[in-house]
C-alpha cells in the first residue's frame, strides 16, 4: 500500500512537467511554422524577432538556427547568416540545409573555407551535380587541379552552356597536360560561340599543345579568309603548318603577320626560330635585321640574331650580339630571386635594396640576404672602387663561403670580379656556378667575356655553340609557357 501511494505521488508531482514539455514543444512548433510563413513571404525582419524569442527558448534547436541563417542572408547580412548555420552545424553537423547555407555564403565569397563544408555535403549527397560544380571552381581557384577536374567532370550538364566554367576546366586540364581532354572541352566554347575569334585561338593552341596541327589549322580555317586574319591567328597558323611539316605555308603565314604588325617582337623570334631548324641562318638574320631596325633596344632581338651567328660560325657577330642584349636587358644577369625581388618593389631597386638591408640587420649571415644585396648594388650600376661596390663584392663572396652550392651567388660574384679585371677569379666563378646549373645562361655568358678580356679564346667557340643552345631552348620553352598563358589568362568562373 506504502508502495502504490509513493507511486500515486510521483505521477502526480511528473504531470505538470510532462505538460509543460508538451506545451513547450508544441509553442516551439508553432513558431517554427510562423517563422517559416514570414521566410517563404520575404519577411526577414519579422522571422528575425519571432527567432530571437525562440532561441531564447530553445537554443538548442539546430532547425531555428539555420532559419535564422536564412533570415540573415535575406537581408544580405552574410557574417551573421554564417554564424548562424554554424551554429546549426554545431548542434547537427548533418544538418543539409544549413551546410548548403554556409557553404553558399563562402562559395559566394570565393573562401576556400567553403571547401570541407561542399566535401561534407557531397559524402550525405554523392550525386548532387550543384555541389559537385561549387567545388570544382573553388578548388580551381586554390590552384589545386588535380581535384578540380574530378569535380568539374561530376558537374555534368552544369557547365556546358558557360564559357567561364568550361574554360577553368579546360585550363585545369591544360595544367595536368591532358591536352587531348583540354581540347574536347573547349570544343564546347567553340561550339556556343562559332564565330569568336579568341575561342577558336584558344582551341587551336591547346591542340598544338596535343600536337594535333590538322585540328588546329581546322580550327582556325574560318578566320584564315582573306583580309579577315590577324597577326596573332597568322602566328599560331604558322605554327600549326610547321608542326605539320609544311614549312613554306609555315613561312608564307608569319611574313603576312610580320606585315600585318611590324613591331611585334615576337614574330620575328618565330621566323628565326623557323630558319634555325631548318638551317636557313642568313635568312632569319635578314629578317631579325628588319626587326632591330623598327625595336634597335629589343634584347631578344640581338639574342635571336646571335644565335644564328653562331650557327654560321660568325664568332665575333654573335658575341657582340649577345654583349648588346645582355646591356639593354640587365635582368638575364639578376636571379629570379632578385627578379622577384624587384617585381615586388615595383622594379624601384632603392626600395628593395632598403628592404634587404633591413632583413641583413636581423639575420646578417643569411647568405640569400648576403647574396641579393650584392647583386641588387650590382643593378644599380656601382662603380669598381666604390663604397657600393665594395658591399657588393664582401656581401657576394660571405654569400658564397655560406654556401658555397648558391650558384647565383656565384653569377653576381663572377660578374663583380669581370667588372674589376680579375678575370681568371671571374672564371672560376662562373665555371662553379655553371656546375651547379648547367643551364645558367648568364654564367656562360659571364664566362666567355672573362676567357675574351684574358685572352684565352681557344674555349670561345665552344662555349658561344652551347649558349647559343641554350638560348634556342629557352625561347622554345618560352613560347610554350606563353601558350600555357594565353590558356591560362582567359579562365575566370563564376
Amino acid at each position: 500500500m506504502t508502495e502504490m501511494l509513493a507511486t500515486r505521488k510521483t505521477a502526480v508531482l511528473l504531470a505538470p512537467i510532462l505538460f509543460f514539455s508538451i506545451t513547450l514543444a508544441q509553442t516551439t512548433q508553432d513558431r517554427i511554422v510562423s517563422i517559416a510563413s514570414a521566410l517563404r513571404n520575404q519577411q526577414f525582419g519579422q522571422a528575425l524577432e519571432l527567432l530571437h524569442a525562440a532561441l531564447q527558448q530553445s537554443p538548442g534547436n539546430a532547425e531555428l538556427w539555420t532559419m535564422q541563417g536564412v533570415a540573415y542572408a535575406g537581408r544580405g547580412q552574410k557574417k551573421e547568416a554564417l554564424s548562424s548555420f554554424r551554429s546549426a552545424l554545431k548542434i547537427s553537423p548533418d544538418s543539409i540545409p544549413a551546410l548548403q547555407g554556409a557553404s553558399q555564403i563562402e562559395y559566394e565569397s570565393g573562401n576556400a573555407a567553403g571547401i570541407p563544408l561542399l566535401q561534407h555535403l557531397l559524402r550525405l549527397r554523392p550525386r548532387d551535380a550543384t555541389t559537385n560544380a561549387m567545388l570544382a571552381v573553388l578548388e580551381y581557384q586554390e590552384g589545386n587541379c588535380k581535384s578540380a577536374v574530378q569535380y568539374f567532370a561530376a558537374a555534368g550538364m552544369l557547365f556546358e552552356s558557360k564559357p567561364e566554367g568550361l574554360h577553368a576546366y579546360a585550363t585545369c586540364l591544360v595544367k595536368l597536360k591532358r591536352f587531348d581532354e583540354a581540347a574536347g572541352v573547349f570544343k564546347k566554347c567553340v561550339a556556343l560561340n562559332p564565330d569568336d575569334r579568341r575561342e577558336r585561338e584558344l582551341l587551336a593552341s591547346v591542340q598544338l599543345m596535343a600536337h594535333k596541327p590538322q585540328d588546329a589549322l581546322a580550327t582556325l580555317n574560318p578566320l584564315l579568309g582573306a583580309n579577315s586574319a590577324d597577326a596573332g591567328t597568322l602566328d599560331l597558323a604558322s605554327a600549326a603548318y610547321e608542326d605539320a611539316h609544311d614549312t613554306e605555308k609555315a613561312v608564307e603565314s608569319l611574313r603576312q603577320a610580320i606585315l600585318l604588325e611590324p613591331q611585334n617582337v615576337n614574330l620575328y623570334l618565330d621566323f628565326a626560330a623557323i630558319s634555325a631548324t631548318h638551317q636557313s641562318f642568313q635568312v632569319g638574320i635578314n629578317v631579325v635585321n628588319d626587326g632591330i631596325n623598327l625595336q634597335p633596344k629589343a634584347a631578344p632581338l640581338y639574342f635571336a640574331r646571335g644565335v644564328l651567328h653562331v650557327q654560321l660560325a660568325e664568332y665575333d657577330q654573335a658575341q657582340a650580339d649577345f654583349e648588346t642584349a645582355y646591356q639593354f636587358d640587365p635582368t638575364q644577369s639578376l636571379s629570379t630571386a632578385a627578379q622577384g625581388l624587384a617585381a615586388v618593389q615595383q622594379n624601384d631597386l632603392d626600395h628593395a635594396l632598403a628592404s634587404v638591408r633591413e632583413k641583413l640587420v636581423r639575420t646578417p649571415n643569411d647568405p640569400i640576404l648576403l647574396y641579393l644585396q650584392a647583386d641588387v648594388l650590382t643593378q644599380r650600376g656601382a662603380e669598381p672602387g666604390s663604397p657600393e661596390f665594395q658591399t657588393a663584392m664582401r656581401s657576394a663572396r660571405k654569400s658564397v663561403a655560406l654556401r658555397p652550392t648558391l650558384g647565383p651567388a656565384r653569377g653576381v660574384l663572377a660578374k663583380l670580379y669581370l667588372q674589376s679585371g680579375q678575370y681568371s677569379e671571374a672564371a672560376v666563378q662562373c665555371r662553379k656556378a655553371l656546375e651547379i646549373d648547367p643551364k645558367d645562361q648568364a654564367a656562360l655568358y659571364h664566362l666567355i667575356q672573362a676567357l675574351r678580356k684574358s685572352g684565352k679564346k681557344s674555349e670561345i667557340p665552344d662555349l658561344l655553340k652551347q649558349l647559343a643552345l641554350l638560348r634556342q631552348q629557352a625561347t622554345k620553352e618560352e613560347r610554350e609557357q606563353y601558350r600555357y598563358k594565353l590558356v591560362e589568362g582567359d579562365a575566370q568562373p563564376r
